[in-house]
């Protein structure tokens, strides 16, 4: 490999407001630009938006240049990845038409350079949490999105921001409080998950995810390492992998 894999999650985009929302947004497009010069492809793993909808005509105000520090990666022959996540599911075929992302609905075993990996979001992954698995299925739900769009996108998009920034994300404190909390959850879940995947793909290096803020690297055996990627909220860490190693960064 000549060049690197970049990995990146939890950015939450909107909130809490549009002015703390673009500090974080200009300085993730600061590293979009760092890491342009050797990046061989880039994966966003997820939650770029804390709130997504893709009308037939309409998508949310602002992120331009976002979107456009995007186009230009993939004009330059440079993949851009984008999983969905829990905050962006309804991210349809709009991303993918008008900047060349590669739309990913579900987790994915991609191999680098003789390196094996795991991709996923990580929510709804291991045991328990049934109450957001149900919720999941409900918006997952294509008769749910069709109804939604029935709402005209001044209200519907609104009411979403609404709630969105009642969410834990927006107060940072309170983030750094859940993290003895979070850290737990991650045992509780991904992990218990991570081990039933190896048991069923003992060849696997890497096993990357999202979705829980916290950035965590963690050998699970002799081969088999877990890597939690962090946030843009708090921690504004990334991943990258040369070929060699895979090593956990902050920027």
């Amino acid at each position: 490999m000549d060049k690197k894999i970049y990995f990146a999650s939890d950015f939450h985009f909107g909130i809490p407001d549009r002015i703390q929302s673009l500090e974080r947004e200009k300085k993730f497009i600061a590293w979009l630009e760092m890491i342009r010069a050797d990046a061989g492809e880039i994966f966003l793993m997820g939650d770029l938006f804390d709130f997504w909808f893709e009308y037939k005509t309409v998508i949310p105000r602002g992120y331009t240049r976002l979107l456009g520090e995007l186009a230009r990666i993939t004009d330059a022959g440079i993949p851009v990845h984008l999983f969905r996540g829990n905050h962006d599911m309804w991210a349809f075929d709009y991303l993918a038409g008008e900047l060349n992302i590669r739309i990913h609905r579900g987790p994915e075993f991609r191999e680098f350079n003789g390196k094996h990996f795991y991709l996923a979001h990580g929510d709804g992954l291991g045991p328990g949490d049934r109450g957001y698995k149900f919720i999941k299925n409900v918006f997952a739900n294509r008769f749910n999105q069709w109804l939604f769009r029935l709402l005209h996108p001044d209200f519907g998009i609104q009411m979403a921001l609404f709630w969105s920034r009642k969410s834990r994300y927006v107060s940072i404190e309170k983030e750094k409080k859940d993290e003895d909390m979070t850290l737990k959850l991650i045992q509780k879940r991904i992990s218990v998950h991570s081990r039933i995947l190896l048991h069923d793909h003992p060849g696997l290096d890497y096993l990357i995810y999202g979705h829980y803020h916290y950035p965590l690297d963690e050998n699970l055996n002799e081969k088999a390492r877990q890597i939690v990627l962090g946030d843009w909220l708090t921690h504004f860490t990334y991943g990258v992998f040369d070929g060699e190693k895979f090593e956990l960064k902050r920027f």
